[in-house]
């Protein structure tokens, strides 16, 4: 049996790969009534990959995917929060406000995917979005699900995980990471 590197794997079900242009690249932000079926077509596509990639990976904290993620340079991302809950989706989102209060976890990321990373990020953060008749919406995330909103929007802004690292600290190996399977601790 050959062993499949999990980078490869992402690779394998449409997921561009850690170096590729468009990941560092500011997403183009959708005009919003006007291009609704365009945001509706894309986010039909971000849900499609999610389901494709949930069915070979579990995903404990939940999971995210951005639209530079399938190759597509718009604003636009899909995040499945853990257990039952509904998904969310941004389009055109911009975080407004955040807590001072910090949390540092390990994140992973579906573009990198053969290590986790050591990310602090705020608990809380505030989101203005844009729905498909145009308005805006304003909503507050907190803790895992502001975790997973905030790395989803880092990617819009052609920011990965490690970016966000603090200085001396370096990803570690999948194979070294204890925490699979398991949501994000909070006290």
């Amino acid at each position: 049996m050959i062993d499949v590197r999990p980078s490869q794997q992402m690779r394998d079900l449409g997921v561009v790969q850690h170096g590729a242009g468009i990941l560092a690249e500011p997403a183009r932000a959708f005009a919003l009534p006007a291009e609704r079926d365009e945001a509706e077509r894309i986010t039909d596509e971000l849900f499609a990959a999610m389901e494709r990639i949930g069915q070979v990976h579990p995903f404990a904290k939940g999971m995210g995917i951005a639209a530079p993620q399938i190759g597509i340079g718009r604003s636009a991302a899909v995040v499945q929060p853990p257990g039952d809950a509904p998904a969310v989706i941004l389009l055109n989102p911009r975080i407004t406000d955040r807590s001072d209060e910090l949390d540092e976890q390990y994140e992973g990321c579906l573009s990198f995917f053969d290590v986790r990373g050591l990310v602090p990020r705020p608990l809380k953060i505030t989101v203005e979005t844009t729905a498909l008749t145009g308005e805006r919406v304003t909503t507050v995330y907190e803790r895992g699900l502001a975790r997973l909103i905030h790395h989803e929007i880092d990617h819009l802004d052609g920011l990965l995980y490690t970016a966000r690292m603090r200085s001396g600290v370096d990803p570690i190996p999948v194979e070294e990471y204890r925490q699979t399977g398991r949501a994000w601790a909070y006290e």
